[in-house]
């Protein structure tokens, strides 16, 4: 299963309010990489990776793929694919129609969505992609989103 995740208030939370893996950011990269991760991620990455599942990011920033990239590598974590703001436009221009959604995954071959977003959720509905909703203050996040693979793994 091809699995994506968000980065803001998903991944990268307010770290007075959500905790946060031990910052694993070599010290010479900290003036340009210095964004908390969420705590959870990298063992849910991993367990998600050992059972087979690829990961991508797909996320509404304009971070560059390679920033994204460098970040999460400096936690262990290799992703597939990075999907920022400039792909996702450029990808769905070719589609016609005026009303386009936030974030379209299947169009990136992409079967779960994880987002911090309810708007997100809708259109997952009205566009026909599925999508797991994770509050930034939900403790259990990475349990709420293996529920729903295992889920949708058996539908």
């Amino acid at each position: 299963m091809r699995i994506s995740f968000d980065l803001d208030d998903t991944l990268i939370c307010d770290r007075r309010y959500v905790p946060c893996e031990p910052n694993r950011v070599p010290f010479f990269l900290k003036p340009w990489i210095n964004e908390p991760l969420r705590l959870g991620t990298c063992k849910l990455i991993q367990e998600l990776q050992q059972y087979g599942h690829e990961i991508s990011i797909y996320t509404t920033s304009y971070r560059s793929p390679c920033y994204v990239r460098l970040w999460l590598l400096c936690y262990g974590i290799k992703v597939a694919e990075v999907i920022n703001q400039k792909i996702h436009n450029t990808s769905l221009s070719r589609y016609p129609g005026d009303s386009l959604p936030s974030k379209n995954p299947r169009a990136f071959g992409i079967d779960l969505h994880v987002d911090d977003s309810e708007g997100v959720k809708l259109e997952g509905k009205k566009y026909g992609f599925k999508v797991v909703v994770v509050a930034p203050d939900d403790r259990s996040w990475n349990w709420t989103v293996l529920e729903a693979i295992s889920r949708w793994q058996k539908t």
